[in-house]
């Protein structure tokens, strides 16, 4: 049994490795043909061990290809209602229901929309009845209508026409960053866009039709609101209600950034929102309740154990508990997962099947992939499920109680409770090396506080706080408050040691590997030969470097940051980063969404120079974020000396035509600005943007920022020479006032790079400047399309681009 669950898991993760899929009657074809052959080796093996390895055997084999067609199955069903390309940037009147919890920001709100249908446009029933089921929408404050904006608070479960203009589901695309595709096809969402205001500022188009439409699902989501706004409405202005709303409801979106940053730093970040610490936790009180009120046939004469087992009622309960607060978690993924193996723990009870824990964990597996078949792609999955098979690796295959109810037994319990955490601290590190590569040396003190804290007091206070009537329900979530402060005090404190967190590189698949036999060897039981062996098999894991780049080579990555502008350049020993990318929001930018994850996987904890070409966003808008998570010695810049950024660097430099140095046989040199031009104030920072060339042996990049055609011009006329460069950043991103005929013709680049968003609002790049590239005959490449582009400058100018190298079936749409 566990090894055909096994492999229908692993069928199902191949399928989401691969770059395409097969169609629907390739599937069918495939299945067919597994199930002859299925049929045949059944029939033909005779009866004896070696007999029943085989049946097993074949049995995984056919389980590997149905959760392969499964998998497949499910993706083309969700890529079916994609948003058609014909559709994309035109306005639409749509009507349906606000199907999530809006989120608020700064800007406005953001809300899944379950479209009922299409009123305008020039769309066909056909093209209707493909048109996506569940929208992502941005609704923004915008001039003439803030007042009227302000007023307007969605509500899950309203009624709306609303008019909006779409996207098909498009993300950035960078190595081991978040892929916000994949995690949109998992949610169901196929298209992404923004409300639209009429041109006379009225919105006419948007307005309520129902307050509520009857569903369970939007029933669950208006309990949810409700809920948060009680929270909100008891704890005003309170740093961390945030996290007092993540624990009742499971939205963690209001959580800053900041804190997230301590919380993962110390290994608590699984505590801060409906975990399936706390789902166990809350199910386990509530099936001792019913087990202690069913043994005692709730004091009544009923005799009701006769009829039922205590044992099954209290795991029916216990179940039924874990889906009511999971409906709460509005059926977030990570504790789905816990209620589909509490379901399964209590149906294994009621048939008899409770003799083996890990086939119970098996099964669960199953339920999980069969309903989520992208679980797979998360973190999560694999630590939650690791984590219970580490606690029965090292039990032996058996779960132990840590109680019976006997006060003579709590050091033994005390031991028990200390070995499950000894295993699950060190069983996890090749996982979470794997999957983060940082594992928090803070993390075992921290839970020890943490734990018993936040789930035994802060939860449960959370809980009736936002259920109990006023005045006792704001006390009660001001308890909870002081409490949660006074553990992220703590918490902070454990964050700044410097030895909090070890940082690598992430491992590759094989130095994983031996690190997992090492950690098994390591959890073996006492008497086991040379235990420590397995700490030996660990080192290629925590002591791995950064890919090394030789010297006189450069390797350079241009970033997919969206609309903005940001690359890093890898010598033998040094490293540059030039841009930071663009400002999404105040609490999301390129530096945390992009940069710094990348910098985290290659093991990059600092930088030699950081070149902020000029001041605009989507330049400068992770310069702020980088600064201060990660060591920079010098910042060069053509900002303003007053500027945040300037202040927030430790060493700064304006950038001057001339400025030159070398690095590992690597040559560097400033273009522009002159040093003349900061003393006017007629320049653009356009005009001032950091123009740099680096040249190796035998090639040369042109990062020229945000350049126009007055200073191309002038870096033309005045040094031609230096100009010439094999790979040119398109300056200003490709717009209509760069990119100059003479220009080109001066750098005569062979690549060029535009860094550009998809279906930005610029229009970037101009048609007629890209075709002026082709004209040229240089090869060009769009981050938009290519995601994330790294170049290696060697005895050969070797490129790869993201999407092609790592390429998947939901990036073709």
């Amino acid at each position: 049994m566990r090894a055909v669950c096994v492999s229908f898991v692993v069928g199902i993760a191949c399928l989401q490795q691969q770059a395409a899929l097969f169609s629907v009657a390739q599937l069918c074809s495939l299945i067919a043909v597994a199930l002859i052959i299925f049929v045949l080796i059944q029939r033909f093996i005779s009866s004896s061990i070696r007999a029943d390895r085989w049946r097993t055997g074949n049995r995984s084999a056919l389980a590997f290809i149905v959760g392969f067609v499964w998998a497949s199955l499910f993706a083309h069903y969700y890529l079916y209602s994609s948003l058609s390309p014909n559709w994309e940037n035109k306005d639409l009147v749509l009507v349906g229901t606000v199907d999530s919890l809006p989120m608020h920001m700064a800007e406005g709100q953001r809300f899944i929309f379950a479209v009922d249908e299409v009123r305008e446009g020039q769309m066909i029933p056909s093209e209707q009845s493909v048109f996506p089921k569940k929208i992502s929408l941005s609704w923004y404050q915008t001039g003439s209508s803030d007042a009227q904006q302000n007023a307007i608070t969605l509500q899950p479960g309203e009624r709306w026409q609303l008019k909006v203009r779409l996207k098909r589901p498009h993300g950035t695309a960078n190595p081991d960053g978040f892929d916000y595709e994949v995690w949109l096809l998992e949610q169901g969402v196929r298209a992404t866009g923004t409300v639209r205001v009429d041109n006379d500022g009225h919105e006419r188009s948007n307005r309520r039709l129902n307050a509520f439409v009857w569903t369970v699902g939007n029933l669950i989501e208006r309990g949810r609101a409700l809920l948060r706004d009680r929270i909100h409405e008891a704890l005003p202005n309170s740093p961390y209600a945030s996290v007092i709303v993540a624990l009742v409801i499971g939205d963690q979106r209001e959580i800053p950034q900041s804190d997230w940053t301590i919380f993962n730093r110390v290994g608590i970040g699984h505590l801060i929102s409906i975990s399936g610490l706390h789902i166990t936790m809350v199910a386990g009180l509530f099936s001792g309740l019913v087990a202690f009120l069913w043994r005692r046939s709730f004091f009544a004469s009923w005799d009701l154990p006769l009829y039922v087992p205590v044992q099954k009622m209290a795991a029916l309960a216990g179940a039924m508990t874990a889906l009511l607060y999971v409906a709460l978690a509005g059926f977030g993924v990570p504790s789905q997962r816990t209620m589909y193996m509490l379901l399964v723990v209590a149906l294994a009870l009621w048939t008899g099947r409770l003799s083996n824990f890990s086939t119970v964990l098996s099964l669960a597996l199953v339920l999980v992939v069969s309903l989520d078949p992208w679980a797979v792609l998360s973190p999560g999955f694999w630590l939650s499920f690791g984590a219970v098979a580490v606690i029965i690796f090292a039990a032996g295959g058996q779960l132990q109680p840590l109680a019976d109810g006997r006060a003579q037994n709590f050091s033994r319990e005390v031991r028990i409770a200390g070995r499950t955490q000894y295993a699950v601290t060190v069983g996890l590190v090749p996982l979470t090396m794997l999957l983060f590569g940082q594992v928090s040396l803070i993390g075992p003190l921290a839970n020890a506080i943490a734990i018993p804290l936040v789930s035994f007091l802060v939860t449960p206070l959370a809980l009736f706080g936002s259920i109990l009537p006023k005045p006792l329900s704001v006390v009660v979530l001001k308890l909870a408050h002081v409490l949660i402060q006074g553990l992220v005090w703590v918490l902070q404190r454990l964050s700044d040691t410097s030895f909090a967190v070890w940082n690598a590189a992430l491992p590759s698949f094989p130095i994983f590997l031996l690190a997992l036999i090492g950690t098994c060897w390591l959890l073996m039981p006492k008497g086991w030969p040379m235990r420590w062996l397995g700490v030996i098999c660990c080192f290629p894991l925590i002591f791995q470097r950064p890919l090394p780049v030789a010297n006189n080579e450069l390797r350079v990555i241009a970033f997919d940051v969206g609309q903005g502008m940001s690359l890093l350049l890898e010598t033998a020993h040094h490293r540059l980063l030039y841009d930071t990318g663009p400002m999404y929001s105040p609490e999301s930018d390129g530096g945390n969404r992009v940069i710094l994850p990348y910098f985290k996987a290659r093991g990059i904890h600092a930088l030699d120079m950081m070149m902020v070409s000029h001041n605009d966003s989507d330049h400068s808008g992770g310069a702020l974020t980088i600064l201060q998570q990660l060591p920079v010695t010098l910042m060069s810049s053509s900002l303003s000396l007053d500027s945040p950024i300037v202040a927030q660097a430790g060493q700064h430099q304006r950038c001057h035509a001339g400025d030159q140095w070398d690095w590992d046989g690597v040559h560097f040199e400033v273009l522009q600005p002159v040093a003349i031009s900061y003393e006017s104030s007629k320049w653009r920072p356009n005009a001032r943007s950091c123009t740099l060339r680096v040249s190796t042996e035998r090639y040369a990049l042109l990062l020229p920022g945000d350049i126009e055609a007055i200073q191309e011009d002038e870096l033309v006329h005045s040094i031609p020479d230096k100009l010439k460069a094999d790979v040119l950043l398109a300056p200003h991103h490709g717009s209509g006032t760069s990119s100059t005929a003479a220009f080109l013709q001066a750098v005569h680049p062979s690549l060029a790079i535009f860094q550009v968003g998809y279906l930005n609002r610029y229009h970037h790049p101009k048609s007629e400047v890209f075709a002026r590239y082709a004209e040229f005959g240089v090869n060009r490449l769009r981050t938009d399309e290519s995601g994330a582009i790294t170049l290696q400058f060697g005895a050969l100018l070797q490129f790869s681009q993201f999407r092609q190298e790592h390429a998947r079936y939901w990036y073709h749409q």
